[in-house]
């Protein structure tokens, strides 16, 4: 008698708590956008800023990696027009080359006869300028960042105010109006946290880049230079 009395409790137990799993599991998001969705209205600005953060990190990818390429043969064929006095054509060679390798050599070329500083000073303002140029907009990565984090801390301070106001309504503390708000809630925050991640990672590995193609101006500057030093 007592075991069937055991064995009915036991049986009684198992089913409250599946049907109570079965509730909780029910009540969760069945996927990224449903959690994304209970996250609150903060989610939009998230959602904003790493549409923006995506877009801006592929188009700078993209363009810092034309702007470093350049004919092998460039600087070879600039040499050899420019010690054979053919600076027509050199400078032909370089308006026709879309780069901008070629556009500080074409500064380079459009002042030969001038001296050399002058020259170098020259090319390097153009290549400063470039520089500023493939740098445009990256430091919105940074911006956002910054942003997200706050974003996403911001929504769950919003989570947590709107528990307590259900605590203060239901005049009770019961662990489902706790738990059922704030892990929800909660997601702004990683939401919040992984776009500053991502943002902070792309602002930091183009920066890198940047600095990889300014050295490349540099050299090429150098090149030239050394170019016009040379005997006819």
């Amino acid at each position: 008698m007592l075991l069937s009395i055991l064995l009915q409790t036991t049986a009684l137990t198992d089913s409250a708590t599946a049907a109570q799993t079965a509730a909780t599991t029910a009540n969760m998001p069945g996927n990224l956008w449903d959690m994304a969705v209970k996250g609150g209205v903060v989610m939009i600005p998230i959602g904003i800023l790493f549409v923006a953060s995506l877009y801006i990190a592929i188009e700078r990818y993209l363009a810092i990696r034309n702007a470093a390429k350049i004919d092998a043969n460039f600087m070879m064929n600039i040499k050899d027009m420019v010690l054979n006095d053919n600076i027509l054509g050199a400078k032909t060679l370089c308006s026709r080359t879309d780069a901008p390798i070629a556009r500080m050599i074409e500064k380079g070329i459009s002042l030969i006869g001038k001296p050399i500083n002058t020259i170098e000073s020259s090319i390097e303002n153009v290549g400063i300028m470039e520089v500023y140029k493939i740098e445009k907009n990256v430091g919105f990565l940074s911006m956002i960042a910054g942003l997200a984090p706050m974003f996403g801390f911001l929504g769950t301070i919003f989570g947590v105010i709107q528990m307590f106001y259900k605590i203060s309504l239901a005049n009770t503390i019961q662990i489902d109006i706790i738990s059922g708000g704030l892990y929800v809630k909660m997601v702004s925050s990683a939401a919040g946290l992984l776009l500053g991640i991502i943002a902070f990672a792309s602002y930091h590995f183009l920066m890198l880049r940047i600095d990889h193609v300014a050295n490349k101006f540099e050299s090429k500057k150098l090149e030239f230079i050394d170019i016009l030093q040379q005997p006819a």
